[in-house]
Protein backbone atom coordinates (compact mmCIF):
# COMPACT_ATOMS: atom_id res chain seq x y z
CA UNK A 1 0.00 0.00 0.00
CA UNK A 2 1.60 3.63 -0.92
CA UNK A 3 1.29 6.07 1.56
CA UNK A 4 0.70 9.74 0.98
CA UNK A 5 2.12 12.60 3.59
CA UNK A 6 1.37 16.33 3.45
CA UNK A 7 1.53 19.07 5.86
CA UNK A 8 1.30 22.58 6.59
CA UNK A 9 3.96 24.83 7.91
CA UNK A 10 1.82 23.56 11.23
CA UNK A 11 2.13 20.01 10.94
CA UNK A 12 6.13 20.05 9.84
CA UNK A 13 8.28 19.27 12.33
CA UNK A 14 5.68 16.18 13.34
CA UNK A 15 5.60 15.49 9.20
CA UNK A 16 9.70 15.05 9.23
CA UNK A 17 9.53 12.48 12.01
CA UNK A 18 7.10 10.34 10.41
CA UNK A 19 8.99 10.37 7.02
CA UNK A 20 12.05 8.81 9.05
CA UNK A 21 9.19 5.95 10.56
CA UNK A 22 7.21 5.35 8.11
CA UNK A 23 7.78 4.61 4.16
CA UNK A 24 5.74 7.56 2.60
CA UNK A 25 5.91 10.06 -0.77
CA UNK A 26 6.33 13.46 0.85
CA UNK A 27 3.78 15.50 -0.46
CA UNK A 28 5.17 19.00 0.97
CA UNK A 29 5.10 21.62 2.46
CA UNK A 30 8.93 21.18 2.87
CA UNK A 31 9.78 23.97 5.34
CA UNK A 32 7.88 25.52 8.25
CA UNK A 33 7.47 28.57 6.19
CA UNK A 34 4.04 29.48 5.93
CA UNK A 35 2.17 27.92 2.94
CA UNK A 36 -2.05 27.83 1.75
CA UNK A 37 -3.43 23.99 3.33
CA UNK A 38 -5.39 23.28 0.68
CA UNK A 39 -2.73 22.61 -2.06
CA UNK A 40 -0.94 20.51 0.14
CA UNK A 41 -4.46 18.52 0.32
CA UNK A 42 -5.17 18.78 -3.69
CA UNK A 43 -1.33 17.14 -4.23
CA UNK A 44 -2.16 13.95 -1.67
CA UNK A 45 -6.07 13.48 -3.22
CA UNK A 46 -4.68 13.69 -6.99
CA UNK A 47 -2.45 11.02 -6.30
CA UNK A 48 -4.65 8.99 -4.67
CA UNK A 49 -7.08 9.87 -7.04
CA UNK A 50 -4.33 8.59 -9.92
CA UNK A 51 -4.23 5.04 -7.88
CA UNK A 52 -7.40 4.47 -7.68
CA UNK A 53 -7.54 4.97 -11.29
CA UNK A 54 -4.79 2.35 -11.70
CA UNK A 55 -6.36 -0.08 -9.22
CA UNK A 56 -3.17 0.90 -6.68
CA UNK A 57 -4.12 0.99 -3.05
CA UNK A 58 -2.97 3.78 -0.92
CA UNK A 59 -4.15 5.99 1.69
CA UNK A 60 -3.23 9.92 2.50
CA UNK A 61 -1.73 11.60 6.13
CA UNK A 62 -2.27 14.95 5.87
CA UNK A 63 -1.39 16.83 9.01
CA UNK A 64 -2.09 20.66 9.79
CA UNK A 65 -2.43 23.01 13.17
CA UNK A 66 -6.10 21.59 14.20
CA UNK A 67 -6.87 19.08 11.35
CA UNK A 68 -9.88 20.82 10.36
CA UNK A 69 -8.43 22.40 7.16
CA UNK A 70 -7.31 19.53 5.60
CA UNK A 71 -10.17 17.69 6.19
CA UNK A 72 -12.19 19.83 4.54
CA UNK A 73 -9.90 20.34 1.85
CA UNK A 74 -9.36 16.80 1.12
CA UNK A 75 -13.27 16.56 1.06
CA UNK A 76 -13.78 18.30 -1.93
CA UNK A 77 -12.12 15.60 -3.85
CA UNK A 78 -14.36 12.58 -5.62
CA UNK A 79 -13.12 9.23 -4.06
CA UNK A 80 -11.61 10.54 -1.04
CA UNK A 81 -13.33 10.23 2.53
CA UNK A 82 -10.88 12.09 4.86
CA UNK A 83 -11.49 11.99 8.79
CA UNK A 84 -9.93 13.98 10.90
CA UNK A 85 -9.12 12.02 14.35
CA UNK A 86 -8.11 12.36 17.64
CA UNK A 87 -7.51 9.41 19.60
CA UNK A 88 -7.53 5.58 18.76
CA UNK A 89 -11.11 4.41 18.83
CA UNK A 90 -12.07 6.73 15.91
CA UNK A 91 -8.75 6.21 13.95
CA UNK A 92 -10.46 2.14 14.22
CA UNK A 93 -13.84 2.80 13.46
CA UNK A 94 -13.03 5.00 10.48
CA UNK A 95 -11.19 2.79 8.60
CA UNK A 96 -13.64 -0.06 9.97
CA UNK A 97 -17.28 1.12 9.10
CA UNK A 98 -15.95 4.45 6.73
CA UNK A 99 -13.08 3.07 4.48
CA UNK A 100 -11.89 6.25 4.76
CA UNK A 101 -8.11 6.70 2.91
CA UNK A 102 -7.20 9.92 3.87
CA UNK A 103 -6.32 10.71 7.87
CA UNK A 104 -6.55 14.38 9.01
CA UNK A 105 -3.98 15.17 12.05
CA UNK A 106 -4.11 17.90 14.59
CA UNK A 107 -0.57 19.06 15.28
CA UNK A 108 -1.23 21.54 17.83
CA UNK A 109 -4.24 19.55 18.97
CA UNK A 110 -2.43 16.48 20.04
CA UNK A 111 1.13 14.85 21.06
CA UNK A 112 3.83 12.82 18.47
CA UNK A 113 3.19 9.76 20.30
CA UNK A 114 -0.55 9.89 19.96
CA UNK A 115 -0.31 10.75 15.98
CA UNK A 116 2.12 7.65 16.00
CA UNK A 117 -0.39 5.59 17.24
CA UNK A 118 -3.50 7.09 15.29
CA UNK A 119 -1.20 6.24 12.23
CA UNK A 120 -0.53 2.58 13.18
CA UNK A 121 -4.21 1.88 13.93
CA UNK A 122 -5.56 3.26 10.32
CA UNK A 123 -2.88 1.93 8.50
CA UNK A 124 -3.08 -1.81 9.96
CA UNK A 125 -7.11 -1.50 10.06
CA UNK A 126 -9.22 -2.97 7.29
CA UNK A 127 -12.80 -1.70 6.19
CA UNK A 128 -15.49 -4.17 7.09
CA UNK A 129 -17.84 -3.96 4.43
CA UNK A 130 -21.08 -5.24 4.27
CA UNK A 131 -23.87 -3.61 5.96
CA UNK A 132 -20.92 -0.51 6.04
CA UNK A 133 -20.32 -0.44 2.31
CA UNK A 134 -24.08 0.25 1.33
CA UNK A 135 -23.80 3.64 3.30
CA UNK A 136 -20.47 4.53 1.54
CA UNK A 137 -22.05 3.70 -1.73
CA UNK A 138 -24.51 6.75 -0.60
CA UNK A 139 -21.94 8.96 -0.33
Amino acid sequence: MKIYIGSDHAGYVFKKQLLNMYTCEDCGCFSNNSVDYPDIAKTVCTKINHDIDNNVKSIGILICGTGIGMSIAANKYDNIRCALVYNNECASLTRKHNDANVLALGARMTTFDNIKSIIDIFINTEFEGGRHQNRINKL
